[in-house]
């Protein structure tokens, strides 16, 4: 019979969830270089080199890769002879390692979850409690993994009730340009087939824990039907051209899992469920001999890429820009931001657009300003921001028309691509949308020289900041005629995948 102590297996959870804050799998961090050194799109070759550069200075600096740090997700596999020592249920012990994990005073990670989900929204101020799956298996250990998973890739999660005779492969390929770029690409995906509708989305989400082999699985071909599918779906995703970051690419999927579990015979449930470029997971077994142990990935796998945003670029003074200065910025162009930037995502914008409707004065004037959808992660050290990189701008689009039209917006700055609605309103009013690469975001903060709330304190992460940045790396995304790269780069680079 093995016993393991409560303050092990919380110390171990707390580890294990600090430790994937900095560091990338490093099968992953492989797969990216080996993706970026074959790119052949300039835009999506920048973006991964942005995303290696940052997974290197995050490894190095032992701070969040991302400034999601995601909602915590654990598997945890319960030895049949294994007992614990202590006075808390196991689910209380894993919420007290999310607990000093994201409390962590050397490094401290974002708070996301939020109680009451349609009401009150509350934050709970400590990222519990955790979504916990067990399962009870023969055996003296207790084996656990343990994910941090972002907000945006979470939100293009698909599932559907196929008939017995539909195509999972055309199913799949109907949902990857529907689900855009707020999955943060390139980065994995998980399938799972069969069971019922919540065993489909578990086995989705389980298969995301397995290391990147899909290279493996090439060299030897694939023995079973999941095998068959995983093979031919990682080069079918592949050849839509979406791309690092959807701006169109040879690269959109670094690996795809497939996992089936028997069905009703009426029945075919499919999951789809993505990991982005901020995959985090580790895996640990406690036996009782004390806490886990997690070795340091040696630095030496990181690729010491020398990544320059001179080249090209705009420079653009954020204090002086004008509407007529942005009107002439080209889709794609690179721009160098430099002055007062302005923060504010979901609970700001809703809260302004309310303002707005009720005749109340906003609290900060956006004359000719731009706006950064972003959250960051509280400061640590001498920092003046932790990591700030962008939220999924899509979600603000049902705000954008309002913004434009009635505070003197001229531009904002988010991750992936933006909707029709949006771009209308963009076009309309000869604004501008600029793209920050996701899963950058400790890169990105060291373009942010000052900080300071601007307005709605009480909203915390989501409060209204004004940062001053110094060439800040963004990319036209939509222009002021509203022609978008997401649009015309994946079809682009679909178009000359297949001419190959």
């Amino acid at each position: 019979m093995t016993v393991i102590r409560q303050d092990d297996l919380i110390q171990s959870v707390a580890d294990a969830l600090q430790y994937i804050s900095y560091y990338h799998p490093v099968d992953f961090i492989r797969a990216v270089k080996e993706a970026y050194e074959k790119e052949e799109s300039k835009a999506a070759k920048d973006a991964m080199a942005q995303i290696l550069v940052n997974s290197r200075m995050a490894a190095m600096g032992r701070r969040p890769i991302c400034q999601d740090t995601g909602i915590v997700t654990v598997f945890a596999k319960v030895g049949m002879n294994v007992t614990f020592e202590g006075d808390m249920s196991l689910d209380d012990m894993i919420n007290e390692g999310v607990r000093r994990a994201y409390n962590h005073p050397e490094n401290v990670l974002r708070a996301s979850v939020l109680a009451d989900p349609d009401g009150k929204r509350a934050n709970t101020k400590d990222n519990t409690p955790a979504v916990i799956n067990y399962s009870i298996v023969p055996g003296d250990t207790l084996e656990i993994d343990v994910a941090a998973k972002g907000g945006g890739s979470e939100a293009k999660s698909k599932f559907a009730m196929l008939n017995p005779s539909d195509s999972v492969v055309d199913w799949v390929l109907e949902q990857i340009p529907k689900m855009g770029a707020g999955w943060c690409p390139p980065g994995m995906l998980g399938i799972g087939i069969g069971g019922t509708a919540e065993k489909a989305m578990l086995i989705a989400k389980e298969s995301l824990m397995d290391p990147i082999d899909i290279h493996e699985l090439q060299a030897r071909g694939a023995q079973t039907r999941s095998e068959e599918l995983r093979l031919e779906l990682f080069e079918k995703v592949n050849a839509l051209g979406v791309g690092a970051q959807g701006l169109g690419g040879l690269t959109t999927v670094l690996d795809v899992k497939v996992v089936d579990y028997p069905t009703h015979a009426a029945n075919k449930p499919v999951a789809l469920i993505p990991n982005c470029a901020a995959t985090r997971h580790a895996h640990f077994i406690l036996d009782g001999t004390g806490p886990a142990d997690l070795k340091a990935p040696d630095l030496e796998e990181w690729p010491d890429i020398a990544w320059g945003n001179d080249e090209g670029a705009i420079r653009v003074n954020l204090d002086t820009v004008t509407p007529e200065e942005v009107q002439t910025w080209q889709p794609g162009d690179t721009l160098l931001l430099s002055g007062k930037l302005l923060t504010g995502r979901d609970a700001a914008h809703k809260r302004m657009v309310e303002m707005l409707a009720n005749g109340e004065k906003l609290p900060v004037d956006f004359t000719n300003r731009f706006i950064y959808y972003v959250g960051p992660v509280d400061p640590v050290g001498d920092e003046v921001v932790g990591p700030a990189g962008p939220t999924t701008a899509t979600r603000m689009d049902k705000f954008t028309r309002t913004m434009l039209e009635e505070t003197g917006l001229i531009g904002m700055v988010g991750k992936a691509e933006r909707g029709d609605s949006a771009i209308e309103a963009i076009k309309d009013n000869k604004a501008v949308y600029l793209m920050a690469v996701g899963g950058a975001a400790y890169l990105v903060s060291k373009a942010i020289r000052k900080s300071r709330v601007a307005a709605f304190e009480d909203l915390g992460m989501e409060a209204i900041y004004e940062f001053e940045v110094e060439d800040m790396p963004v990319t036209v995304a939509v222009d002021s005629t509203g022609e978008s790269v997401h649009k015309t780069g994946p079809v682009i680079w679909k178009e000359k995948i297949a001419a190959r």
